[in-house]
């Protein structure tokens, strides 16, 4: 069984920032491609970036491009998510999903972090 954990989330000002975190824990054979997604009140869940962990690509939604990166550390299998300059439209539930192998020799399954606040606000 694979489990998500996210923190880092919280209340901070315009041109603020988060560093968000999610580590992955129990029977995991590899990670295969991480990412952030965020969902604000009313509107449908969004990607904000991902990573392919054996390559390091990755992609970013073009509301946050040069404002959020995204990085790994995967003898920790934590995945971060730094926001600077936030806005208050960043202001949602962020979630990290995955896309791990659990066990050798089983494809590839998703798996959803409870999700962390973040507001932007003076």
């Amino acid at each position: 069984h694979v489990r998500l954990a996210e923190s880092g989330g919280g209340l901070v000002q315009p041109g603020g920032s988060l560093r968000l975190s999610c580590v992955a824990s129990g029977t995991i054979y590899s990670l295969v491609r991480m990412g952030w997604y965020r969902q604000a009140p009313g509107n449908e869940r969004e990607l904000v970036a991902s990573i392919i962990i054996s390559s390091g690509s990755t992609n970013y939604a073009d509301s946050v491009k040069g404002r959020f990166t995204v990085s790994s550390d995967n003898a920790k299998n934590t995945v971060y998510l730094q926001m600077d300059s936030l806005k208050p439209e960043d202001t949602a539930v962020h979630y990290c999903k995955g896309v791990i192998i659990g066990r050798k020799k089983l494809g590839p399954a998703d798996y959803w972090g409870q999700g962390t606040q973040v507001t932007v606000s003076r």
